[in-house]
């Protein structure tokens, strides 16, 4: 017999594997063989789901963090527009300085 390769399921799938058995009154032994996982892989998934999901509750109503990526992107984008166009004008200026010394 070989070895079977571990089945590696993101978050959302075991929730909804665990959403069958809880919600959908499926029977611990269907979901395992449906979807190739141990029991105890199963029953760990519960546990820690349980465990867990209390700090759903816990967290106090209030304002939340607010996503500030947009904004950091826009005044970074701003910052670097601004460093182009001080770039432009030294260069600008360098090239002037080059054709009144007889560079080329």
């Amino acid at each position: 017999m070989g070895k079977q390769k571990r089945k590696r399921l993101d978050a959302d799938s075991k929730i909804k594997v665990l959403q069958r058995h809880l919600m959908d009154k499926k029977p611990v032994s269907e979901i395992c063989e449906e979807f190739g996982i141990q029991p105890s892989v199963f029953y760990t998934w519960q546990r820690d789901l349980f465990a867990r999901g209390a700090t759903l509750f816990d967290s106090k109503p209030g304002p939340r963090k607010v996503d500030r990526t947009d904004e950091r992107i826009a005044f970074l984008e701003a910052k670097l527009a601004k460093k182009d166009e001080v770039i432009a004008e030294l260069l600008e200026e360098h090239v002037a300085l080059k054709k009144s010394l007889g560079e080329s």
